[in-house]
């Protein structure tokens, strides 16, 4: 079997280095780095080095660095931990990751729209604030994602500070940052925020383990207590293997960012301009220049996505429809209705998603396996 894998987005192939970095802390460095002899200093000596690499990769400092369980989790912290040091609320817009919307709107939170590309909208995220602030709880918690999941749009962080800063001053700007190390120099993107979020299973790294940024020390509560792990901010033994595995595909992605976003981008414009040029009425959900280089999301007018991707995996595509979280899900995409996509389009939403170990083969036999399932659906 062939397998095209076309699903990035959701997760990535582990790098090799990656794997090497983890086995010593799977085989034989198997202790625990909170205790206090030389079997258990080495353990936490690579979690420092790992801490190191990861802070100057991301343009923080070590002490900034919390190492967390996965991305959800780190978003978790981020909004439920802000909240709990404020009486105010937690604003976002409507199309962020599950991670962050179900959150904030479980604690009662506020929605704001998004633009057609699926980017906040800052005249109405401004308004948002500034109506809350004249209220007495006013606004603990801003979370804007940096790349979203789904679509690939890429908001920008430094213009949604500016707009933070000015209409809520007393709030912390968190963003999901989740799908950014492979396309975007995140060093650009921390000095705007409080709070940032990564997960390793996104860049070549391993699941199970996830970073947050708190920048000038601690901002948040922690979600997590009980064993003062992480100078008191993330109880928990620490995942050695998992976290030294991280920083070595972390980076690699930072090393291989420059020469990486243009091979992926001729992929990416072979594999749509390919589709549009073999099907009739396949969309671009939103226009190249206002995504990243591995986001590759079309929607399909005539078929549902469900009937696809069931005949993709037949075929030994690996594909999507939305966020992976939502995979199965029968409704259309929350973030395409937050785009203002008709309804009736969306049902046929596709999303591919390329990275580092994508081919031209990988393009060639995703184009094919695509264009005979439309074309088997339509009859």
């Amino acid at each position: 079997m062939t397998l095209t894998y076309l699903d990035h987005a959701a997760s990535t192939p582990m790098r090799p280095e990656a794997i090497d970095a983890m086995m010593p802390f799977l085989d034989g460095a198997y202790a625990n780095p909170s205790g206090s002899h030389r079997f258990a200093r080495q353990a936490r000596k690579a979690v420092d080095e790992s801490r190191d690499i990861v802070a100057d990769v991301l343009g923080c400092g070590p002490n900034e660095v919390v190492f967390t369980g996965c991305g959800t989790e780190s978003d978790n912290m981020a909004i439920v931990g802000a909240l709990a040091r404020s009486t105010g609320v937690a604003v976002c817009p409507a199309d962020e990751h599950h991670a962050v919307l179900e959150v904030v709107e479980h604690h009662g939170g506020v929605i704001v729209g998004v633009d057609a590309a699926g980017r906040v909208d800052l005249e109405a995220l401004a308004a948002t604030l500034q109506d809350l602030e004249t209220r007495s709880d006013g606004v603990a918690v801003v979370s804007v994602m940096t790349v979203n999941n789904e679509v690939g749009s890429v908001n920008d962080i430094a213009a949604v500070a500016k707009v933070v800063r000015r209409h809520a001053p007393g709030a912390l700007l968190h963003t999901d940052a989740v799908q950014a190390p492979c396309w975007i120099d995140v060093r650009e993107v921390t000095p705007h925020v409080d709070l940032l979020a990564l997960s390793g299973h996104k860049f070549g790294g391993p699941k199970g383990v996830g970073v947050l940024v708190e920048r000038g020390g601690p901002k948040v509560d922690p979600l997590i207590i009980g064993g003062g792990q992480e100078r008191e901010r993330r109880s928990g033994t620490h995942n050695v293997a998992g976290i030294v595995a991280m920083a070595t595909a972390l980076k690699l992605t930072d090393e291989e960012r420059a020469t990486e976003i243009p091979r992926i981008t001729a992929l990416r414009d072979a594999l749509v301009d390919g589709l549009v040029g073999a099907l009739d009425d396949v969309i671009e959900t939103v226009p190249r220049h206002d995504k990243v280089a591995g986001s590759a999301h079309v929607c399909i007018a005539g078929i549902e996505s469900e009937s696809l991707l069931f005949l993709l995996d037949e075929a030994d595509v690996c594909a999507s429809a939305a966020s992976a979280c939502a995979s199965g899900a029968m409704e259309p995409s929350h973030v395409l209705a937050a785009m203002g996509i008709d309804r009736e389009i969306a049902m046929g939403a596709l999303r591919l998603s390329l990275g580092h170990a994508s081919t031209d083969d990988d393009v060639d036999r995703g184009l094919e396996a695509i264009t005979a399932a439309v074309t088997r659906l339509r009859r």
